[in-house]
């Protein structure tokens, strides 16, 4: 991507503020402009059965949803949302709907009659995906906007005329292949696929548009929504952003992944409505869109952070890793390391490694070191009088420190710097960021002594103060290993994992860090905390720890118990490191997200399901109810099989 990385993207990156967009009204309600971030989703029943789809959307209404949305795949559903809206207005619920068109714009052109707001996606709204790589000239991909132009302009007309609002969104799975020959698998393509929907609306003069930059992999979806923000900024209308990562899967997993992608974009301001996309039923979003929302209600009072007054020394659209000089396993090449906290305790013994991924065997007197096994722990004034696992290493305050293998200290920054009480093979300094203007003083020691700072803010805006403190690293060409530290107090388990989730993946997603420290006072476990920690590095794509589902929420397309299979899925092949496995209830970003798995699973019919070794299908039609072996059977036949201990 060659977009300039001073293009600006958000109204500041050191003061907190709402990126101002055009108010769209869908229905009686406001999105952008000065309303609230509104909270969304998805119905999973049948749009057909208008009993079931009426009362999951009052479930989804009473969890706090301001905005339901129904699938319509043919122009029979699109006919039965106007049963559908007047039931909701006979029991009182005017909340608006959305039509979620693909493939098929009569049914769209009929929705639009019915309900308040028409999304379309701009990869399969005229167009194909059969990964093939097409050659246009400038001429012939000009012929191919007004078939475009010709197809969707009685849509816009008709919204135009009916007072309806639209959703262009855009899918990373779903990108045609006109736009893959013509810009690639890029956040690029995604933001240039979009852009042509808006310009077929604005030359006919209707702007009542919001829009979607979706992808199943944070790093892709934050860069492409920052894009888009960049290009609207530049073409003088900005329109409502809907934020959210597609597939983001259930559990802990989905939520982490939801808020690393849709947090990191909060912290700059971007987004105007929001929706989870989890693996569950549709009413239990709702509470995490609203957590990952209200933290910004009050964002704008925080402590004033330094300005920017250089170029950035890194780019907002792409992803590059800061450069650093390793010490032992941190920094430069080394996956970012994971710090716990047992500082409460009194006396650490092998018992308390346990929930950090070491196993003791007493009978062998041998270490069991997990997948998902900790890198250092840090334990106040206490050093372990046992045999530590060869992969551990104990950090401990500089005042009890005592040169012994595996244990090393941590100082107080100006401690530090008088300090005759070092270690030769690695020291922690801890730094707060509002010491931006201090850190020249550490160009020289860093040369001299084996160092790693640990990083931490006391802003409410801690994420941007700390990534301008890594900008000024960057700046003065101090090339030190960084460990990111927060500490979250009195939070509920799921609170807590969206917070932690967002502050570390705003950073990681910008290459800006080399490990992350997790403190808590009052919340969490350290067996949580280890795996939400592992759960971050896993979205942002830094450290690969375990098996990734990149797994749609059902909706009334899914053709198979998405839940039920997910879970089914999972239990065989959960201890496959490192691999991806896409399960798609339909087909509609089925073939693009298996692009970014290894392997996938694609409902195709009532029953059947299609297999695939990345974006190839394999298997046709498999019986659903011998899919997950075949899928087993698959993953050996490709040598990824690894039998679970």
């Amino acid at each position: 991507m060659s977009e300039n990385k001073n293009q600006k993207y958000c109204n500041s990156l050191t003061r907190y503020s709402r990126l101002k967009t055009r108010e769209v009204m869908v229905g009686g309600i406001g999105f952008g402009g000065d309303n609230p971030i509104r909270l969304q989703s998805m119905t999973t029943t049948d749009t057909m059965d208008t009993t079931s789809s009426v009362a999951q959307a009052i479930r989804m209404i009473e969890a706090g949803c301001e905005l339901v949305r129904y699938t319509a795949p043919s122009i029979k559903e699109a006919e039965n949302l106007k049963l559908i809206r007047h039931e909701l207005n006979q029991l009182g619920h005017t909340t608006p709907l959305v039509a979620d068109i693909h493939f098929t714009p009569n049914a769209a052109e009929e929705a639009a009659h019915h309900v308040e707001k028409i999304r379309v996606n701009p990869g399969n709204y005229a167009d194909k995906k059969k990964f093939e790589t097409l050659d246009y000239t400038d001429e012939s991909y000009a012929a191919e906007l007004k078939r475009i132009r010709d197809k969707f302009t009685p849509l816009v007309l008709l919204c135009k005329a009916k007072k309806r609002a639209m959703r262009i969104g855009t899918n990373h799975g779903s990108l045609s292949d006109r736009i893959m020959s013509r810009y690639g698998d890029s956040p690029l393509g995604m933001v240039e696929s979009a852009l042509e929907f808006v310009q077929i609306c604005e030359d006919n003069a209707y702007f009542d548009l919001i829009i979607s930059m979706k992808s199943s992999n944070p790093q892709v979806m934050v860069q492409a929504y920052r894009l888009l923000a960049a290009k609207m900024l530049e073409r003088g209308r900005v329109y409502p952003l809907h934020l959210g990562v597609t597939e983001a899967g259930e559990g802990e997993d989905g939520r982490i992944k939801s808020a690393v992608g849709i947090g990191t974009l909060l912290e700059d301001g971007i987004g105007d409505t929001i929706r989870v996309s989890l693996t569950e039923e549709p009413e239990f979003e709702i509470p995490v869109a609203k957590k990952l929302a209200e933290r910004y209600t009050n964002r704008a009072f925080h402590f004033d952070i330094a300005p920017i007054t250089f170029d950035l020394p890194y780019n907002p659209f792409e992803y590059n890793r800061r450069k650093t000089k390793p010490v032992l396993n941190i920094g430069e090449h080394h996956v970012p390391v994971i710090v716990s906290d047992l500082s409460n305790l009194e006396t650490v013994k092998p018992v308390n490694l346990f929930a950090l991924g070491y196993i003791y065997n007493i009978v062998d007197d041998k270490w069991t070191i997990k997948d998902q096994a900790v890198d250092y722990v840090y334990t106040g004034t206490t050093i372990p009088d046992f045999e530590l696992p060869g992969t551990l290493g104990i950090i401990c305050e500089s005042r009890a420190w005592k040169e012994k293998n595996q244990v090393y200290p941590i100082f107080d920054f100006e401690d530090y710097l008088v300090s005759e009480k070092r270690s030769k093979n690695l020291n922690f300094v801890r730094i707060a960021a509002t010491d931006v203007t201090d850190i020249h003083r550490l160009k020289s020691t860093f040369s001299e002594h084996p160092m790693v700072l640990v990083l931490r803010s006391d802003n409410n805006h801690g994420a941007v103060e700390m990534r301008r403190f890594f900008m000024e690293l960057m700046r003065l060409g101090i090339e030190v290993p960084v460990i990111i530290q927060n500490t979250y107090k009195n939070l509920d388990n799921e609170t807590f994992q969206l917070y932690s989730a967002t502050d570390f993946g705003a950073l990681l997603l910008d290459g800006m860090g080399d490990g992350i420290f997790i403190c808590t006072v009052n919340c969490s476990t350290p067996q949580l905390t280890a795996s939400t920690a592992f759960g971050i590095l896993q979205a942002t794509r830094t450290r690969i720890s375990k098996t990734e589902y990149i797994s749609c929420p059902s909706c009334g397309r899914t053709l198979f118990d998405l839940q039920e299979t997910t879970a089914k899925i999972r239990a065989k092949t959960n201890h496959l490191k490192g691999l991806k496995i896409g399960i798609m209830g339909c087909i509609v970003n089925g073939p693009g997200e298996m692009a970014d798995a290894d392997y996938g699973y694609v409902g195709v019919g009532k029953g059947k399901i299609n297999l695939y070794k990345e974006k190839t299908v394999v298997r046709k039609n498999v019986s659903e109810n011998e899919a997950v072996d075949a899928l087993i059977n698959l993953i050996k036949e490709y040598g990824d099989w690894v039998e679970e201990n």
